[in-house]
C-alpha cells in the first residue's frame, strides 16, 4: 500500500471514530473532557469482562452499553466467583494483565483484589448517587441489592409450614424431621464463594447459627454451589425448601412459576451487593471505566431492574427489583453488606480454615 493510500484510510478511520464519538452523548452533568474517555474508549473498541452473573441477565445492559457508544465490543466471560477471582489473579501473574473489569457477587474476593494492589483508583462520576457503605477507596463499588431469602415450593410446603425467621426456619427443620430430611437445600460453601459470604455473614448476624447448620447437617441437607440449580430442583420438588439463596434470581423465577414462593426473613435479610472493580493493568482502561460508569449511571441500573431483574443500587430508581422497593418492604430488618475492609476478615487463612472447620463437623458430621 501506497503511503498516499494508508494515510486516506488513516483519515477516514479518524473521520469514523469522530462520528461514532459524536452520536455518544455525554451524560448529563459528567465532567467537561468526559468526551474524550468516550473517543479514547472506541479508539480501544472492545471491553474484556469477568462476571458472575448469568449471560441473560448481563445481555440487556451489554446491547445498551453497545447502542450507546458504537464502536466498543463488549466481551462478556460468564464465569462461578472463585473462577472469577483466580483466573484473573493467575492471567494477571502470567501476562501481566487479564479482564478489564472484574464484577463479582463474591463481595469478599473482589475486595481482596482491591486491597492486594490489582484495582485502578477511579471515581466515577456516579459515586454521589451510591450509598456510602457501596464505595471502598475508589476502587471497589457495590451495584446491586440482592437479598438472601429462603426459597420453597409452594405446591408441598403448606402456608402455615412456612418459615418467616431464621428461627422459624430451625423449628420447621427441628420439628418435621420425617419430611424434610434430606429436602433441605444450601449452598455449598466450598465451592461457592457466595455461600461462604453468606455463611459468615450469618454466623455473625444469628445467635445460636451454628446450632441450626448441626440441625441442618442431622437432616441431611442437600448441597449445590449454583443458584438456579437449587431453585430447579425446589420447582420440580426434588426439593422442599432452600436457605440462603440469591433473592435476584429466585424472585425473579417466582415472577414465571407458581410453584415457588420466596421469604423475606423478617428478623434480618442479608443484601449482597455484586461488587465491579477495573484492574489496575487493563488493557482497555478507558473502555473499562466507561463500562463501570454505564453500569452505575440511572440508565444502566434502570436496565439492570427492568430487564434483567436484578435489583438495582441506587436510590433514584423506582419500580419492582430497586433497592428503594426492597428496603420498604424490609424496614429494619434490612442487612445490606458492606464494602469494605470488614469483609476481609473471614479471609484470613486461620479464620477460613476455622469457618471451614466449623461447617464441615456441622454439615458433613466430620
Amino acid at each position: 500500500m501506497t503511503r498516499i493510500g494508508f494515510r486516506r484510510i488513516a483519515a477516514a478511520f479518524a473521520l469514523a471514530l469522530g462520528a461514532a464519538a459524536a452520536l455518544a452523548q455525554v451524560p448529563q452533568d459528567y465532567p467537561s473532557g468526559y468526551r474524550k474517555l468516550i473517543t479514547s474508549a472506541q479508539r480501544e473498541a472492545r471491553v474484556v469482562i469477568y462476571s458472575t452473573m448469568d449471560f441473560a441477565e448481563a445481555a440487556p445492559l451489554i446491547s445498551d452499553f453497545e447502542s450507546l457508544y458504537p464502536g466498543i465490543d463488549v466481551q462478556y466471560n460468564e464465569m462461578n466467583s472463585p473462577e472469577v477471582y483466580g483466573r484473573f489473579l493467575a492471567e494477571t501473574e502470567r501476562d501481566g494483565s487479564s479482564a478489564d473489569v472484574t464484577w463479582s457477587s463474591a463481595m469478599d474476593l473482589q475486595i481482596k483484589l482491591a486491597n492486594d494492589g490489582y484495582a485502578e483508583i477511579y471515581k466515577s462520576p456516579e459515586t454521589r448517587f451510591l450509598p456510602e457503605w457501596a464505595v471502598w477507596h475508589n476502587e471497589a463499588y457495590g451495584t446491586t441489592f440482592e437479598p438472601a431469602v429462603f426459597v420453597y415450593n409452594k405446591k408441598l410446603v403448606p402456608p402455615a409450614e412456612v418459615p418467616q425467621t431464621h428461627g422459624e426456619f430451625l423449628q420447621l427443620i427441628l420439628t418435621k424431621p420425617e419430611k424434610y430430611s434430606g429436602n433441605v437445600i444450601t449452598y455449598d460453601i466450598e465451592k461457592s464463594a457466595v455461600g461462604f459470604l453468606f455463611l459468615s455473614q450469618d454466623s455473625l448476624a444469628m445467635p445460636g447459627f451454628w446450632n441450626l447448620l448441626s440441625v441442618l447437617g442431622a437432616r441431611n441437607v442437600e448441597l449445590e454451589a449454583n443458584t438456579a440449580t437449587m431453585i430447579e430442583r425446589i420447582a420440580s420438588g426434588k426439593d422442599l425448601i432452600g436457605y440462603n439463596l440469591l433473592g435476584s434470581y429466585a424472585l425473579g423465577r417466582a415472577k414465571r412459576d407458581p410453584a415457588l414462593g420466596v421469604v423475606l426473613p423478617r428478623d434480618y435479610t442479608l443484601v449482597l451487593s455484586r461488587v465491579i472493580l477495573i484492574a489496575k493493568n487493563a488493557r482497555h482502561p478507558s473502555a473499562a471505566r466507561l463500562w463501570l460508569d454505564f453500569v452505575l449511571s440511572r440508565r444502566g441500573q434502570t436496565v439492570l431492574a427492568e430487564r434483567s431483574r436484578v435489583f438495582s443500587i441506587r436510590p433514584d430508581v423506582t419500580g419492582e427489583f430497586t433497592a428503594a422497593t426492597l428496603a420498604r418492604t424490609l424496614g429494619a430488618s434490612s442487612r445490606p453488606i458492606g464494602v469494605g475492609s470488614g469483609l476481609l476478615v473471614f479471609l484470613d487463612q486461620a479464620k477460613h480454615r476455622e469457618i471451614i472447620r466449623r461447617w464441615r463437623q456441622a454439615i458433613l458430621m466430620k
